[in-house]
């Protein structure tokens, strides 16, 4: 990223999202949904891939074997995108702060603006929300 310009996302960019009712679906999984805080860090941050990746582990065996050892992600999961100096991330979902990862995902490579960013996901019996932590 060119030192001299604004970045295209700012954490404070994000802390304007609060809540709302309004919900997108997600195209290629459609027992997911996101807020518009989220569509709006996926399109300010160009990071609709991080969407997709949160939304690919839903329905993926190792989401089935973390929820059969932590009952806790059967209904709220913490995920976290960090980005490291040399531009590849780690994607990881908890089921609280503090604790083992219960999914990791090494990303070789990302020009995501922010050093960091967390979504969480919640389930409501039928759908997954995935929502900025500022949106709960």
């Amino acid at each position: 990223m060119n030192e001299s310009k604004q970045p295209r996302l700012t954490h404070a960019d994000l802390k304007q999202f609060s809540g709302d009712l309004d919900r997108y679906q997600h195209s290629l999984n459609r027992r997911v949904i996101y807020t518009p805080g989220v569509q709006f860090l996926a399109e300010r941050g160009g990071a609709y891939w991080l969407i997709d990746a949160i939304a690919s582990y839903f329905g993926d065996p190792k989401m089935s074997r973390a929820m059969a050892r932590d009952d806790r992600l059967r209904s709220l999961q913490f995920w976290r995108l960090k980005v490291l100096d040399n531009q590849s991330a780690t994607l990881t979902m908890r089921a609280d702060s503090g604790e083992k990862p219960a999914i990791t995902q090494e990303i070789p490579y990302t020009d995501f603006p922010l050093e960091r960013i967390d979504i969480w996901a919640g389930f409501d019996g039928e759908r997954w929300t995935l929502y900025l932590p500022s949106e709960h």
